[in-house]
């Protein structure tokens, strides 16, 4: 994939899925809430940071060396 096909997906993806995936987390934390009660504030903190970095590991090469000239 060339340099400016992987900077139109990266804006997509960070224009469009990145703020789909952030709603997905946070319902899966008010489920959780539903579910077996309010979870102590470390245990919520842990879920946002592996959901964090879970939804950036598909999109590695698709990110790498964007910051680059052309």
């Amino acid at each position: 994939m060339d340099l400016k096909s992987r900077k139109r997906w990266s804006l997509l993806i960070l224009v469009i899925g990145l703020p789909l995936y952030i709603v997905v987390a946070v319902t899966l934390v008010n489920w959780m809430d539903r579910t077996w009660g309010r979870q102590p504030i470390l245990v919520e903190l842990a879920v946002y940071v592996v959901l964090g970095i879970l939804w950036a590991l598909p999109f590695r090469k698709v990110f790498s060396g964007i910051g680059k000239p052309e």
